[in-house]
C-alpha cells in the first residue's frame, strides 16, 4: 500500500515574528486538516507602518495524508 498525499497554500501572519506566523498557520490548518505531514515556506513577506514591521507574513505549501 502507498501513501498519497495532497498539497495546499496557506497564509500565516503574525505580528510577532516569521517564526510565530508559521506556527499560526498549522494550529490553525490543523483544526480542520487531518495528518499534515509537513510544510514548505514559499515567501517571507510583511507590511510596514510608521517606519517599523506591523505584520510578519509567511506562504506556506502545507502537505498532508489522504486518509482513507
Amino acid at each position: 500500500m502507498s501513501t498519497v498525499y495532497k498539497m495546499i497554500e496557506i497564509v500565516g501572519t503574525s505580528n510577532e515574528s516569521y517564526e510565530k506566523a508559521i506556527e499560526n498557520a498549522i494550529k490553525k490548518a490543523s483544526e480542520s486538516l487531518k495528518a499534515i505531514s509537513w510544510f514548505e515556506v514559499v515567501q517571507q513577506r510583511g507590511s510596514v507602518k510608521d517606519g517599523k514591521v506591523e505584520e510578519f507574513q509567511v506562504i506556506l505549501k502545507v502537505g498532508f495524508k489522504l486518509i482513507d
